[in-house]
Parts: structure tokens; sequence; C-alpha cells
């Protein structure tokens, strides 16, 4: 029993541990000075997903990576790249997971096609099941 109180502590312990001393990137939380360019930063945040909580937004996210991002997203529109150039060049670097809109592509049709199959499944399954109760 007492291995077992043990071992959980040091597994529990492990995550506390493993977060980054680091400092936040430079740009991570620093608006821009324009307010148009960092409206379209934001905007832009918003739609990119953070590659360690996966569940969040760059915008949301406290992870290390999300500020690295932020700071990349504000920099570049700094130096006069659109949200939507900045946006291509996240995807080239980090592939279509990064954005919550991946565009349809081979490898994403599933993602996007998938939805309507099992709807016309269940379509074809509800006519039926109602077909044979009138009977």
């Amino acid at each position: 029993m007492r291995a077992l109180i043990i071992a959980l502590t040091i597994f529990g312990a492990v995550p506390a541990g493993a977060e980054s001393q680091l400092p936040p990137a430079a740009d991570a939380d620093r608006q821009l000075a324009d307010p148009k360019q960092e409206a379209d930063a934001k905007r832009l945040m918003e739609t990119l997903r953070c590659l360690v909580c996966q569940g969040q937004s760059i915008a949301d996210s406290d992870a290390e990576m999300a500020g690295d991002m932020r700071a990349l997203v504000r920099q570049r529109i700094a130096a006069g790249e659109s949200p939507a150039q900045v946006r291509q060049w996240l995807i080239e670097r980090y592939g279509a997971y990064v954005t919550y809109d991946p565009p349809m592509t081979s490898s994403t049709a599933p993602l996007w096609l998938a939805p309507l199959v099992l709807l016309a499944i269940g379509g074809l399954v509800a006519a039926r099941s109602f077909k044979r109760r009138r009977r």
C-alpha cells in the first residue's frame, strides 16, 4: 500500500514539474500599436488551434506554445503581412490541423463528408422504420 501511495505521489507531481520556467514570448500578450492590425491579429488568433491544448484557440490558451504563436502572429502582421498570409504560413508550418476551419483536401474530405453520409444513413434507417410500422 505504501508503494502505491509513493507511486501515485510521484506520478501526480510529474505534470507540475513539466511546466516551462521560461518567460512568455515578448509579443505574446502585448498589443500592437495600430488598432486595425491588433484587431486583425486577434481575429486570426481566434481561428487558430493551440497545438498543446487542442481544445482552445491560441487567443484563449495559456500554453507556452500558444504564446509563441500569438507572438508570431503579431510580429508578422506588424511586418505588413495580411492575416491570410500569416494563416497560410502557419498551415504550411504546422499543417491544416492548426486551423479550426481546415481547407477541403483529400486528407480532410472524410471530416467534411462523414456528417453528411451519417445523416443520409440515419434518414434511410428512419424511413425504413416508418415504412415497417405502417404495415
